[in-house]
């Protein structure tokens, strides 16, 4: 942690989350060359500050949403729908409608139902069909809710060309914060197949193949990198899909793009003794920026001045009236750290302020960048 954060945290009212944009773009570029020739679909939901989507807009990024919302808040900052992917495969008929007036014309879906209601309110557009894919070496696993088997798959891609839509390609998500190089091999290898069988059996020709996102960020345990994922995808698309010479990769990073760009800092309010446990309470939580702790999610905590500390456990918990705002029954921390200690949580500028609520009247953390 460089100087400059130390001492713009001691001078600024917690919590906060501090980015930095040079990481979001060298993050951008790592990746843009890790997979030579991909598009990049900057997942908004991971980080939508106004200045990450401008970064990533003026190098060259696109941009995956989920919302209408989303889509106003990309207009507003100029971006063509032409460079959006409404990859949310549950949407609302509305917000469908809205892509299409205003010009997007690319969808992902996983339904029958989901390729009606896009026939009817998108008629034309294009679509990938989301696949079911392995998610075990996530800590997100997605596939339950998502993603069509490979039967299925087929069939959505058939019913889409009935009903007059544009069936371009696949997408699959191998789960957010994936740790296993594989899953990406093995996605590829199924979503292989069902382009063979969809040539084969229906003539229709499918030229993207969406990667989705999953990268994962460093935080305690040891992560692949964005190289290694790179030439593991390359290798796979190239021996299973080599063939298309107009095949396309999509990319949809969200965590990875801006997860190591930003730390959450806090600030100790309580200390205190309950039976046999030490409890620590902090003016950030469950409902302030930590809400991906309620599925155990680690990270790196840091308490100022401190590091060299022996540790002991704690229990941690946010500043809310509510039982569920406890993120960690066993956090490791420094034995003497007490009340206006200043607490920092590494690589936390993904699903930290975007899960903020004004729960109890509390203020989500403000954003700032360096």
């Amino acid at each position: 942690m460089t100087e400059s954060v130390r001492d713009f945290a001691r001078r600024t009212e917690t919590p906060f989350l501090i980015m930095d944009l040079d990481i979001v773009e060298e993050n951008y570029r790592k990746l843009k060359k890790a997979i030579p020739n991909c598009r990049v679909f900057y997942a908004i939901k991971a980080n939508s500050h106004a200045r990450v989507i401008e970064k990533l807009r003026d190098i060259g990024s696109s941009f995956d949403v989920a919302s209408a919302g989303e889509i106003k808040k990309l207009l507003n900052l100029g971006i063509s729908p032409k460079n959006m992917i409404f990859a949310n495969p549950i949407k609302r008929e509305q917000d469908i409608a809205l892509a299409y007036d205003v010009g997007l014309k690319l969808f992902a879906v996983d339904s029958k139902m989901e390729i009606e209601k896009i026939a009817e309110n998108a008629p034309g557009s294009e679509v990938v069909i989301r696949l079911s894919v392995e998610n075990k070496h996530s800590d997100w696993p997605l596939s339950r809710k998502f993603g069509a088997d490979s039967l299925v798959a087929l069939e959505l891609i058939a019913f889409a060309n009935r009903v007059k839509l544009k069936p371009i390609g696949l997408s699959f998500h191998v789960g957010s914060q994936n740790y296993d190089l594989y899953s990406w091999k093995n996605a590829i290898e199924k979503a292989s197949k069902i382009f063979y069988w969809a040539e084969r059996h229906y003539g229709i020709h499918l030229s993207v193949l969406d990667i989705g996102g999953g990268m994962p960020v460093k935080h305690l345990k040891p992560v692949p990198t964005i190289e290694e994922i790179g030439e593991i995808v390359c290798e796979t698309v190239f021996d299973c899909l080599g063939h298309l010479k107009d095949l396309q990769i999509f990319v949809e990073p969200g965590r990875s793009m801006v997860g190591d760009a930003g730390i959450l800092v806090s600030k100790v309010l309580l200390r205190c003794q309950r039976g046999s446990e030490e409890w620590i309470y902090l003016d950030s939580g469950v409902f302030h920026g930590l809400m991906e702790t309620i599925e155990n999610f680690r990270y790196e905590i840091r308490v100022e001045g401190k590091d060299k500390e022996a540790k002991a456990p704690f229990v941690l918990a946010g500043p809310t009236c509510d039982s569920v705002d406890k993120m960690y029954d066993d956090a490791s921390l420094p034995k003497s750290i007490t009340k206006n200690d200043i607490v920092y949580f590494m690589n936390a500028g993904a699903y930290t302020v975007e899960y903020g609520t004004h729960f109890n009247g509390i203020d989500s953390p403000k954003v700032y960048f360096i």
